[in-house]
């Protein structure tokens, strides 16, 4: 069994065949998928994107958020509705939140003050607060988007105890022991398969086998052998043959363990995916 603990299935480019994405993710095992929730961003009506796709999929689990491209976008009004959202039973998460400053789809002091209040509404959630999910991109040959994103997590999140997860990891060792120190998951995508991608191989091999994750952030990032593709669930396979290789075991074996990583730190035994999926069927009828 595999878990893709990051996707957005909701992209349009999933629009033509988005059973079949379904259909292909359950052929390669992939048992349990995240679908991330932040659509195509505030007053677009799409934040309850992920929520819409879990109330349909009982192995689909759903975040909500904002993401730092779309940060200036955001009012009152939003910050009230994934509030609400949140209470959803299938949300598992909040994200993917953070800091771009390699687009800089938004001014860099609106991103930190959006990611500082969703932190905030994160750790309000909720009975205990739900775990953040990150985004993180610095501009090219720059450590700025992480030294702030370190900040940022030790004034605002690390005493919260809550944790969350690095996700698409691009950076160093260093970077990786920083968020493992802060209580977070390191999450690897289809780029860990690239040519040139070292230091993230190298982060894999240094990380704790219970601390990490496997994903596809698809439709972006196709591994090898699909890259320049669009990428989907059933792809994580690959990210996971990756793992295996550079730490000793067989794909099947990073799957089961990456699986049993994401279903403790998100509290999903037996029991309570059948709650969590009664009660959202409830609401959705």
């Amino acid at each position: 069994m595999f878990t893709d603990s990051h996707c957005h299935l909701e992209n349009k480019r999933f629009d033509s065949d988005r059973d079949g994405v379904f259909a292909r993710a359950r052929e390669a095992n992939v048992a349990t998928m995240l679908a991330i929730g932040n659509g195509d961003g505030p007053g677009t009506g799409t934040l309850d994107c992920a929520i819409k796709l879990a109330q349909q999929h009982e192995n689909v689990y759903a975040t909500v958020g904002v993401h730092p491209h779309e940060a200036a976008l955001a009012k009152r009004e939003d910050f009230d509705r994934l509030e609400r959202l949140a209470r959803d039973p299938k949300v598992v998460a909040w994200g993917e939140i953070g800091l771009d400053y390699f687009y800089d789809h938004s001014p860099r002091d609106v991103q930190q003050s959006v990611f500082v209040q969703q932190m905030e509404m994160a750790r309000a959630a909720r009975r205990g607060g739900l775990p953040i999910i990150i985004h993180n991109r610095p501009s090219d040959n720059s450590e700025n988007a992480w030294e702030d994103l370190f900040r940022l997590l030790r004034e605002h999140w690390a005493p919260s105890g809550i944790g969350g997860v690095l996700h698409c990891f691009t950076g160093t060792i260093e970077h990786a022991r920083t968020a493992l120190d802060l209580g977070f998951m390191i999450s690897f995508a289809g780029n860990i398969t690239y040519p040139k991608a070292q230091n993230i191989r190298d982060a894999a091999q240094m990380a704790p086998l219970d601390r990490i994750f496997i994903e596809t952030d698809s439709p972006y990032l196709a591994p090898v052998p699909h890259r320049g593709k669009r990428n989907e669930p059933a792809f994580v396979v690959e990210v996971a043959r990756l793992i295996g290789e550079l730490r000793g075991l067989t794909m099947e074996d990073t799957g089961r363990l990456t699986t049993e990583n994401f279903r403790r730190f998100f509290g999903l035994t037996d029991e309570s995916h059948a709650s969590r999926s009664s009660v959202s069927n409830r609401q959705s009828e």
